[in-house]
């Protein structure tokens, strides 16, 4: 099957390459670049049919392909304990055997008769599947999903196969080094919910899934008043909305999943945590979190977020200059990741052991900082917004982008968020960005999470419970010392034992 992708929030994009790359692209698709409203709604075409599914057109006749994808509000959000990755499972499953298509012969041969390139991606507050494939093939495309999504068979046997695909992926992400401190950070930073923020899962979950399980997740939140059809490219919208009339015209709608299977909301941080993790690394790898607005409740929020994360990560920001042109931070990254359900604020770096505290410290001076008047210029304000004018992440020309981009938001907080973005990022004011850092950074319930050597935890005598204080402060130079001179008297002591074992055994 195509290669399938649990899209964590930051952290398991970081297993690849570094941290710091990660953070920076761990943002939330963003919408097209230089759209207002006004103009989208020109571009943007909505129909919902009778049971609810909501049809969603972007006409471009550029090159004669298309993009055919759908959109279900699924994801890990939905996963209690023993539902933990079955969500991301079900995406694997989706490309197996369906009425139509009884076998995955049957189904890669239609693949290949359409011409069609498909796929599937796992998210906190979503689950897609999408094909391209050249426009002429379009009605073919959309039967070809509406099989899937509409009549899965959930093979034993499929499933036996496509666990081990899916146990394989656990075993890639476990591997990694920043896993452990991954797992420790989502379940400090979001309290008894840690299942309903990884995608991923558990792996005795995994392992004992049954097709039962596949059909209840199925009847739950597979159904047409909880999912989209999203179509873009040289398509015409008349005709899109006809053919998904005929096809999903007598889908049977379904109860409502989240009347019946209500998300709990996120408990508040009752103080600050900490999570220290080790690993052979050169360097110290920080994560720092808070719980950040939900685009539901505080979409204002949301907006300012993103504008505050720019700024800060702009070169030449004075948050830049102090930290990482001081040589304190090898390198730092802000960002905020929109979600509906409580989406995390990260403060994420790299610096020497050596000079881990003096950094931290100069980091909590920053955070203290951020409410006050001029932290962000005015000319800084403006130079962002109008980054964010011209820089979209997806241009109108690419189909499959835009799909992405629109089922993304369509999922999360729905199509309006996404239609009025880009005006609300224009209106962004100072004291918009202020109320945002006031609201939910500074004095409060954080994460702070290390990542650093064995050797190099012991040597600075680095607690989680220093790890909690706040402000943190950095240590004098005796303090140092005194800690140095304790550590090597502690190795002193040991290799001491290990040589009077070693006499004692000869």
């Amino acid at each position: 099957m195509p290669a399938s992708s649990v899209r964590r929030r930051w952290i398991h994009r970081l297993f690849a390459v570094t941290l710091l790359s990660v953070a920076a692209s761990a943002v939330a698709p963003r919408p097209l670049a230089a759209q207002t409203r006004a103009e989208l709604e020109r571009i943007v075409q909505r129909r919902v049919l009778a049971n609810g599914l909501e049809v969603i057109v972007v006409e471009n006749h550029g090159v004669p392909i298309a993009t055919v994808e759908i959109d279900v509000k699924n994801g890990a959000f939905t996963q209690t304990p023993d539902y933990a990755g079955l969500a991301h499972m079900y995406e694997h499953m989706f490309f197996k055997a369906n009425r139509t298509y009884p076998s995955p012969e049957a189904f890669g041969e239609r693949a290949s008769e359409l011409g069609a390139i498909y796929n599937g991606t796992t998210q906190e507050e979503r689950v897609n599947y999408y094909l391209t494939l050249p426009a002429d093939s379009l009605e073919g495309g959309i039967r070809f999903l509406a099989a899937s999504l509409r009549e899965p068979l959930f093979r034993p046997d499929d499933l036996a196969r496509e666990k081990e695909v899916v146990l394989g992926e656990y075993d890639r992400n476990e591997s990694s080094p920043f896993f452990p401190l991954d797992r420790r950070m989502t379940a400090l930073l979001y309290p008894g919910n840690a299942s309903r923020k990884d995608a991923l899962g558990d792996r005795t979950v995994l392992r004992n899934v049954t097709p039962e399980q596949m059909r209840r997740i199925q009847q739950l939140y597979y159904v047409p008043n909880n999912c989209a059809l999203i179509v873009t490219g040289d398509v015409d919208p008349a005709r899109v909305f006809a053919i998904a009339e005929a096809v999903f015209g007598d889908w049977e709608r379904g109860p409502d999943p989240f009347t019946l299977a209500p998300i709990p909301p996120i408990p508040p941080l009752d103080g600050n945590k900490a999570a220290i993790a080790e690993a052979s690394i050169p360097v110290a790898t920080v994560l720092v979190q808070w719980q950040g607005p939900s685009a539901s409740q505080d979409p204002d929020a949301t907006f300012a977020a993103d504008v505050f994360s720019d700024a800060l990560n702009t070169p030449g920001s004075g948050f830049r200059t102090r930290l990482v042109d001081s040589g304190l931070w090898q390198d730092i990254v802000v960002n905020y990741y929109t979600l509906n359900h409580v989406g995390p604020i990260t403060i994420s770096g790299q610096a020497a052991p050596e000079k881990l505290r003096e950094a931290l410290a100069a980091l909590d001076a920053e955070v203290a900082r951020f409410a006050e008047p001029g932290y962000v210029t005015a000319q800084e304000l403006e130079n962002v917004k109008a980054q964010r004018v011209t820089s979209g992440a997806f241009g109108i020309e690419k189909a499959s982008g835009i799909a992405h981009t629109i089922g993304f938001w369509w999922s999360v907080v729905g199509l309006d968020y996404f239609m009025r973005y880009n005006d609300a990022m224009a209106a962004q004011t100072a004291q918009d960005l202020q109320r945002y850092a006031r609201t939910y950074i500074i004095g409060k319930p954080r994460v702070t999470g290390v990542l650093l050597s064995r050797q190099e935890r012991e040597a600075l005598g680095l607690t989680e419970e220093e790890l909690t204080r706040a402000p943190f402060r950095a240590r004098t130079q005796e303090q140092e010392q005194e800690q140095q001179q304790d550590a090597r008297v502690q190795d002193a002591r040991a290799q001491d034992a290990r040589a009077q074992h070693a006499g004692g055994v000869r």
